[in-house]
């Protein structure tokens, strides 16, 4: 984990977290696209995560469908929700996101949780 803490500590790039279930399809399909999609922009910090598994990197919210996802800047959150399972969706998206300015509501920041685990 100290390795995925200093990613997202970094200044650039954002963070692009996937909340999944070990035990669902549809989130195993998703998964090989959303790593190459990780491939394609390095500059941004991609981390799946496993609802059941590591819960506490949800704070506060609730998941009721996969894949949702949560984009966020230095400055706060810049989206979280559900998402059709089509890396094209996430695709369009991060780069209209890449200069908006945060929303409300949506977990915690993932450097901030993952130093209360």
């Amino acid at each position: 984990m100290p390795a995925l803490r200093d990613r997202l500590t970094r200044e650039d790039g954002l963070v692009i977290a996937c909340y999944c279930a070990a035990w669902c399809d549809t989130c195993r399909q998703y998964r090989p696209d959303f790593d190459g999609l990780a491939q394609k922009w390095p500059q941004h910090t991609f981390v799946w995560i496993d609802i059941e598994e590591n819960p506490d990197l949800l704070d506060d919210e609730d998941v009721e469908n996969f894949p949702t996802i949560l984009v966020q800047s230095r400055a706060g959150n810049l989206f979280f929700g559900s998402m059709l399972p089509y890396i094209s969706h996430l695709e369009k998206l991060v780069p209209g996101l890449e200069a908006a300015d945060p929303i409300e509501g949506g977990p915690g920041q993932l450097s901030g949780l993952l130093e209360d685990l």
